[in-house]
């Protein structure tokens, strides 16, 4: 164990001399009180420490105390329903301990070492396992089977497994390894959080993320196991899109990073995600969710770990074989703690001052996404999809982490503030948001949903774009320039920004889609499009196709309960029909 003395204080970074003995990324403590903080340089004997908790009162001399491990988390029983800060502290248990402020030098255990877990093995005595086999499992909350697997680089036959109940520290029984030793096991282990946890194989995302949010599900869909942006402007909905996709995305489990918001905005998701009702289980949304709090006024430094101790903790109830979304709200105050850290260490600065290897740590953060066969004889499948919410300022996105995230992510959400004072939710520009997981999921959605799926998507698509086209023209001469098809076209592209695009999620019924409902709604306002085109065709007036009443219930059609939604659609099919048809007799009758 190696030890040093403090040198240099500047902030969260702290210089110690004599730690030659100890190596990169190891865990720190700095003090008689016992700070946290990881080595991340190292220059002979001299190690540079970000600190994760406050250092004033910190001065030269002071001992520093290397513990030989890299920053790890416990992952076990316990975890879901769990509040935990930027390093995984616990912080319901801290507040028990220590009241609502945080005491620097605290040393919790992330894992409650009192509570027991009752534990029912599937594996029995002499079996044979590998590293990622399941021996048993806990019932963690009412939807969460939490599996209890063989650790990484252990494999061998089970000599004892008994059921019963334990504390996570408890040996649930023990492994004669093949090396010949005997290993205990038991409810938890330790994992470094800046390794990617192990997999078999890597699969091609081609299963879509279910989301249940039209623009989502319909446009700019998201693979399992894909990662997708959100970067938008303060105020156009980035946290109230991220908590819809938490809510309803097909997920098992939801792990929500809250890394350097507002104190407000995390006391908003706390308080809100144990009052949601889950729409899968009908039970508390927190009954399978894990909360990363790292609010704004927490010491920098604990910013830039709180990723990777979600994405860690996210990759673990990935290799139990469950579909796992993770939230980060935001990258960039994460980004801005790398540059406040590659400052102090007196860094070449890179764009902005950031440092020049900012895109290669979000790549390493969001390549740990994807679909894929967990370790183990069983050969799970899994996936892990990430969606992190990017906060440019004044919206520009053209700024670096915006810049580097594009570069690395499929799924581009682009929100816009002029969609969000205009009141339209989820504020997300259809002309500047892309995904590039559409073609491989064109065939799934073809093949699962309706086999025109992506023909009637790609019309939509057209639609909108050609009505950016024309609303140039419509500003410059007026809507009475236009030919009475092109009028047409900015009627059909209205009613699917109004009508199909626009969702409300707090209303109980429209604040989610199923695939079918979303289907039928594309047909709806495409057979209005077609039928009045064979109406124009014929000598209609556009002014009176425009106006048919039946364009009303078209628009309603999204507040349909999904067990109606078939008969409403022949109803309000047959009604447009109907109406139009009329226009084309009044035409032919004058």
């Amino acid at each position: 164990m190696s030890k040093g003395k403090i040198v240099k204080v500047a902030g969260p970074l702290v210089i110690a001399e004599g730690m030659r003995d100890a190596n990169m990324f190891d865990v720190v403590r700095v003090s008689e009180q016992r700070l946290i903080g990881e080595i991340i340089e190292m220059h002979g004997d001299r190690a540079s420490v970000q600190v994760y908790e406050e250092t004033a009162g910190l001065g030269t001399g002071e001992a520093v105390e290397s513990t030989g491990m890299p920053l790890s988390v416990e992952l076990g029983p316990g975890l879901i329903q769990g509040i935990f800060d930027g390093i995984q502290r616990p912080l319901e248990a801290i507040r028990a301990v220590a009241g609502n402020n945080l005491t620097r030098g605290i040393e919790v255990p992330s894992l409650d070492r009192d509570k027991k877990w009752h534990f029912y093995p599937t594996a029995k005595a002499g079996d044979t396992v590998v590293a990622g086999d399941v021996l048993g499992y806990v019932q963690e909350t009412d939807v969460v089977k939490h599996k209890i697997m063989v650790p990484y680089g252990v494999s061998g036959t089970v000599k004892a497994l008994a059921e019963g109940d334990y504390t996570v520290e408890d040996a649930i029984g023990s492994l004669s390894a093949d090396n010949g030793k005997e290993t205990p096991l038991t409810l938890m282990q330790r994992w470094p959080v800046r390794r990617g946890r192990p997999y078999k194989t890597k699969l091609s995302p081609d299963r879509p993320l279910v989301t249940g949010q039209r623009v989502v599900d319909a446009l700019f869909p998201i693979a399992k196991g894909g990662v997708a942006a959100i970067p938008g402007p303060f105020g156009s909905g980035k946290t109230v899109t991220q908590h819809q996709l938490a809510k309803w995305a097909e997920a098992d489990i939801v792990v929500y990073i809250g890394c350097g918001e507002r104190g407000n905005e995390m006391t908003d998701v706390l308080n809100e995600f144990p009052e949601l009702i889950d729409p899968h289980t009908g039970e508390s949304l927190m009954e399978r969710t894990v909360l990363i709090a790292n609010t704004s006024d927490m010491p920098v430094a604990a910013r830039e770990a709180s990723i990777y101790t979600g994405i860690t903790i996210a990759e673990y109830f990935r290799d139990m074989g469950y579909s796992v979304a993770l939230m980060a709200d935001s990258t960039s105050r994460w980004a801005e703690a790398l540059r406040e850290m590659s400052g102090r260490l007196e860094e070449m600065p890179g764009e902005e001052g950031y440092p020049a290897y900012l895109g290669s740590r979000l790549a390493q953060f969001y390549e740990r996404a994807g679909r894929v066969i967990c370790l183990g004889s069983e050969g799970r499948e899994a996936s892990l999809s990430v969606i992190g919410a990017v906060s440019p300022p004044g919206g520009d996105i053209s700024e670096p982490v915006s810049q580097a995230t594009l570069r690395i992510v499929k799924v581009f959400w682009g929100l816009d503030s002029a969609l969000a004072y205009k009141r339209h939710f989820p504020a997300i520009n259809w002309l500047t948001s892309y995904s590039l997981y559409t073609d491989s999921l064109g065939k799934w959605f073809n093949e699962n949903v309706a086999p025109d799926w992506m023909t009637l998507r790609g019309r939509m698509m057209a639609l909108l774009s050609e009505e950016a086209s024309l609303e140039e023209i419509v500003k410059l001469v007026g809507m009475d320039a236009l030919s009475p098809g092109d009028r047409l076209k900015m009627e059909a592209a209205r009613s699917i920004r109004e009508d199909f695009l626009h969702q409300l999620a707090f209303h109980e019924v429209d604040t989610y889609s199923s695939l079918r409902k979303q289907y039928l709604m594309m047909r709806l306002v495409l057979l209005y499009y077609d039928k009045a085109g064979d109406a124009l065709q014929l000598g209609a007036q556009i002014d009176k196709l425009a106006a048919i009443p039946g364009r009303e219930d078209v628009g309603r059609f999204k507040y349909v309960q999904e067990k109606d939604i078939e008969t409403e659609f022949e109803r309000v099919s047959d009604l447009l029909e109907g109406q139009i048809d009329a226009v084309i007799a009044e035409k032919e009758d004058a």
